[in-house]
């Protein structure tokens, strides 16, 4: 998302567990991703007024590798960074 210090550098290690703990909640299969309908799932839960004309947006954005799931590590960047906005 940007060319800043990973979040895993900056985030104390119990706000990286807590992060966790929220992206393993919304990660229905288990699968260590969250695919478009998880994310939707999770923006539904945490951000109810997110428009729904950001969400596949936000989701590309997201998924810095382009392979159609938002793993941790891309996850962990994007709550850092920005998930409020959302």
């Amino acid at each position: 998302m940007t060319d800043t210090k990973p979040a895993s550098e900056i985030l104390s290690p119990e706000k990286i567990a807590e992060i966790r703990k929220e992206f393993d909640y919304f990660d229905n299969d288990k699968n260590g991703q969250l695919d478009l309908r998880e994310f939707v799932e999770m923006l539904t839960v945490l951000s109810p007024k997110t428009k729904a004309s950001h969400v596949q947006d936000g989701f590309n954005l997201i998924d810095e590798n382009g392979d159609g799931y938002i793993d941790f590590e891309e996850f962990l960047e994007w709550w850092q960074e920005c998930w409020w906005e959302y």
